[in-house]
């Protein structure tokens, strides 16, 4: 196989300040794109979110895997920002492959349950919805840094459970 026609990996999570798109709005999308040999991660935050910033964070990404992002994630951003990554990408829910080797709860539950080291144990999606406030509106910079933190930690841990996984 050529370097070239390596396929593409890209892992999403998405930080929000609550679980409907109606009246909740995207804080952070981290994505982290991989093709085996290069890396890349990157966080797009607060105003910086638009469609077209989601589509060119992925421009060549082939696979995008998510933990419950075919009921959380992509609907999420595509009610807010109008972008059908399932519809644009091979999507692959990972929390599906969980679930056939009798892994359930949400990301954190399953790592604990495959041993995959979490730093920031303290720190949850309510939590993150806290943190971002902090920063809203208190302008505390030490919150939305730890925020980007879990985020990314979010993301990461998403190629080593798929890893673990497939």
């Amino acid at each position: 196989m050529k370097k070239s026609d390596k396929q593409v990996e890209a892992y999403l999570d998405i930080e929000t300040t609550g679980l409907s798109p109606n009246y909740s709005q995207i804080t952070v999308v981290g994505i982290y794109i991989t093709n085996g040999t290069c890396d890349k991660f990157l966080q797009l935050v607060g105003e910086d979110i638009t469609g077209d910033a989601v589509l060119e964070s992925l421009v060549g990404v082939d696979t995008l895997y998510t933990y419950n992002g075919s009921r959380f994630e992509l609907p999420f951003i595509n009610a807010r920002h109008k972008v059908d990554l399932a519809g644009l990408y091979d999507h692959c829910d990972l929390m599906f492959h969980c679930w056939n080797k009798n892994l359930y709860g949400g990301l954190k539950s399953v790592e604990c349950q495959l041993g995959i080291d979490r730093r920031l144990k303290e720190v949850n999606g309510y939590e993150a919805v806290r943190l971002w406030w902090r920063y809203v509106n208190d302008y505390d910079q030490d919150a939305l840094k730890l925020l980007l933190e879990y985020n990314k930690e979010d993301v990461v841990n998403l190629k080593a459970l798929r890893d673990r996984l497939l």
